[in-house]
């Protein structure tokens, strides 16, 4: 295994996706809409419903990011040691219900965390036509076993952790296939459906995407704090352990001045998706 160094401000693209109604209304399924009542969240799950115009979940934009196919140069590492660790999504306006995007992404950094490398990548785009900027997504992977290079650390990012009681707190639950509906959506990873792989990576079943339970966590949020989609102005957190579909999420919210800090924690109390933070327009 060998992690090309180099490779931190390395781009490729553009590449140009397109969604539609459809992709939007397959997502919000994919992440939970409707699933308690099919006469909710129509705004989210149908496009031509009386008196409801339909919106589109914002971190869709990260479906589109991964449709891309934009994959950055590291070096020849071994994927099976590659852990989805946190991600960013900044709405620069409100994402339309269909369209297309000019997408290019970079590593925008490489840390030496001893045990493993920090690999952050950033993906920026635009529209097609005037390129005015669209969206930016920002993720960062842990290399498992390629620390120890002397490389950059990274200092700690500010978290104002809670100390109080959340003055929000909802109860989400999930379906026992969400992960077989999520995965239409563009993620086709076995480790999300195969029985068999999942038992070999130390599962007892295909677990939840991560970028599922992100979904999932936006569209409990803005509707527990009654925040139109289109508000969004941006939502980060941190992947801090693996879910399996079936699980009741409890996503806690803080208001705190012009942001949200929330967490997301699975049925045992632990944190599924931490050091969150949501803002809006």
């Amino acid at each position: 295994m060998s992690l090309d160094l180099g490779a931190v401000g390395r781009q490729v693209g553009p590449a140009v996706v397109e969604w539609s109604s459809t992709d939007a209304i397959l997502y919000a399924l994919g992440v939970g809409a409707g699933q308690l009542d099919p006469a909710a969240e129509r705004e989210l799950t149908t496009e031509n419903s009386n008196g409801v115009t339909q919106q589109i979940l914002p971190t869709f934009a990260i479906v589109l990011s991964q449709r891309a196919g934009l994959a950055v140069d590291i070096g020849q590492v071994d994927r099976a040691k590659v852990v989805h660790g946190e991600q960013k999504l900044t709405l620069h306006q409100p994402l339309s219900v269909e369209g297309s995007a000019s997408l290019t992404a970079r590593v925008s950094g490489i840390f030496d965390k001893g045990s493993g490398a920090l690999i952050r990548t950033t993906i920026d785009a635009v529209d097609p036509a005037s390129g005015a900027p669209l969206f930016t997504s920002e993720g960062a992977s842990f290399l498992r076993g390629a620390g120890g290079f002397g490389g950059p650390k990274e200092a700690p990012a500010d978290w104002p952790e809670p100390h109080r009681e959340p003055d929000v707190s909802v109860a989400v639950p999930t379906r026992t296939d969400q992960a077989l509906l999520y995965r239409l959506s563009g993620d086709r990873n076995p480790l999300h459906s195969d029985p068999v792989l999942a038992t070999r990576a130390g599962f007892d079943r295909p677990i939840l995407h991560g970028l599922c339970t992100f979904g999932i966590t936006a569209r409990a949020a803005l509707q527990a704090l009654q925040v139109d989609p289109g508000a969004l102005a941006s939502i980060s957190g941190r992947f801090t352990k693996p879910v399996l579909p079936g699980e009741t999420f409890t996503v806690s919210l803080w208001k705190d001045g012009d942001r949200t800090i929330y967490r997301t924690a699975d049925g045992d109390g632990d944190a599924v998706l931490d050091r969150g933070v949501l803002t809006t327009r």
